[in-house]
């Protein structure tokens, strides 16, 4: 694979990135955690800027609102160093003059991660809070719970939400996979793994299964060696300074690959497609602060081969788009302060 880089925008403490379609054309999402902007970036390889939000920032997460032409829900106000009190959610729309609208349609503290599923012909909220409330930087004594609720299609009416799930500690880490055949969400905090599904029909309750019992920060899950089993890449523990992959043997998860650089701040766990084969791409905020590639190995298929993209960008999230000649790996390169797109061809 060949990776050719691309750097969208100059962003101080850029964290999240994303995808939407607006008009079937794909618009590549930039946000700081920080006080400040978002873009959506359009056009022939991307070059076409426009402003999404000038403020408030704060911006963990965003996720397109099935079945709309270009809305998605946003993380806004998860500013302060470590007391996330106004973090609320956002409901925002593409205009048709090329500009955005937005509004707050939850407050919730300390949401960090949430997602949306069809199912039963409505729009479920899944949404992860990384505590309870915190007095200092290093206080995690209160629990963060998970929420669920479900998103109408009125942008005036409030999204109302219910605990589900409390008890978890540094709740943290989220991917979007499947668990027993259906649509689920991965969830990850110190005590575990946790697989959940939207319930199919009216009247019923989301389903919750915990599969790993020890501290993740992060993780993703892909086939990456094709052999009809999942696979699993974590971040261990909380920002943790070890990067894994594991797979199930004689029903026990079992470690295949270990990144050889321990160290601190690992955050990017994401399983993706590149160049047609299943891939974990990872990251860390520290050391190296690198951006890398896994894939199955040409004679051993479980014999990981890791590929480092770039170094000295210390991303924190990352996207990807599919195109038809080539792969797009959007990367939040949080510690460079950077929107970044590293194209990927044969």
């Amino acid at each position: 694979m060949k990776f050719e880089k691309k750097s969208l925008t100059d962003l101080p403490r850029c964290y999240a990135a994303a995808t939407i379609l607006i008009g079937g054309k794909p618009n590549i999402l930039f946000a700081t955690e920080g006080e400040g902007a978002c873009y959506a970036f359009s056009g022939d390889d991307f070059a076409d800027r426009a402003i999404v939000w000038e403020g408030p920032g704060g911006t963990m997460s965003m996720v397109p609102i099935p079945g709309t032409d270009g809305e998605f829900l946003a993380v806004q106000k998860f500013l302060k160093l470590f007391q996330w009190e106004e973090a609320v959610i956002s409901w925002v729309k593409p205009r048709p003059d090329g500009r955005f609208e937005f509004k707050e349609i939850l407050h919730l503290p300390y949401i960090h991660r949430f997602d949306l599923f069809e199912a039963g012909g409505r729009i479920h909220f899944l949404g992860c809070t990384l505590a309870g409330a915190k007095e200092s930087r290093d206080d995690w004594t209160r629990p963060g719970k998970i929420y669920v609720g479900e998103l109408c299609g009125d942008w005036n009416k409030p999204l109302e939400v219910r605990v589900f799930r409390d008890g978890l500690f540094r709740n943290h880490g989220y991917a979007r996979s499947t668990w027993k055949g259906r649509d689920a969400g991965l969830v990850t905090s110190d005590e575990g793994a946790f697989a959940l599904s939207p319930p199919s029909q009216p009247g019923a309750e989301w389903t919750i299964e915990r599969f790993m019992d020890w501290p993740i920060s992060d993780i993703a899950a892909c086939d990456i060696d094709q052999d009809g089993e999942l696979e699993y890449a974590t971040i261990e523990p909380w920002h943790g300074e070890l990067f894994r992959v594991y797979r199930k043997v004689d029903g026990v998860f079992t470690k295949i690959y270990e990144h050889p650089e321990v160290a601190e701040f690992y955050h990017v766990a994401v399983a993706a497609t590149l160049r047609g084969r299943p891939s974990f791409i990872g990251g860390c905020r520290r050391g190296s602060k690198h951006l890398f590639c896994l894939q199955a190995g040409k004679k051993d298929p479980l014999a990981l081969e890791m590929t480092t993209i770039e170094t000295e960008v210390g991303p924190s999230n990352v996207a990807v788009l599919n195109e038809g000649g080539r792969d797009v790996i959007i990367c939040a390169n949080r510690e460079k302060g950077e929107g970044a797109l590293y194209f990927v061809t044969d």
